[in-house]
């Protein structure tokens, strides 16, 4: 696959330097930094995203990450790999980036269980992930942006 055009954060720098600014932004805030790679690669699997998922899935294993638990992040409501903490970021980061699946997508349920486990500055920093990530995804996909390649 070749890109349609220039990555368009690549066209706009100042758009890149942003968008770098807010995930830069929510670093060390109570969440883990593997946690929010877990929900990366969930929500970019699910975007279908081949550059964020090959990314997410490099980062992951080059943090040590187990592939069990790598590869089991696509079917982590099965897999007996994650801790509840996780599972509840997982199922927000589903949730906020399927909203048109269903009315109310972040359902009470997903809500309270991530309230459980995150704190409110946690919790800000997962919701931001999960909407950098669909932004990282979005961008991405729309020029088709090929996986293992350089912007360009």
């Amino acid at each position: 696959m070749q890109a349609r055009m220039k990555n368009p954060v690549l066209v706009l720098p100042e758009t890149l330097q942003a968008l770098l600014a807010v995930s830069n932004s929510i670093k060390d805030r109570g969440l883990s930094e593997n946690t929010m790679d877990l929900v990366h690669l969930r929500v970019s699997q699910i975007n279908g995203c081949s550059v964020c998922t090959d990314m997410g899935f490099r980062k992951l294993q080059k943090a040590g990450e187990t592939m069990e638990r790598i590869v089991g992040v696509s079917a982590w409501r099965e897999m007996p790999y994650f801790s509840d903490a996780e599972r509840a970021a997982l199922a927000l980061g589903e949730a906020v980036t399927r909203l048109a699946d269903r009315p109310d997508a972040v359902t009470d349920e997903i809500w309270n269980e991530a309230i459980r486990h995150y704190d409110e500055k946690a919790l800000s920093a997962l919701i931001v992930a999960i909407a950098i990530d669909n932004v990282w995804n979005r961008l991405n996909s729309t020029v088709r942006q090929p996986a293992g390649a350089s912007w360009n």
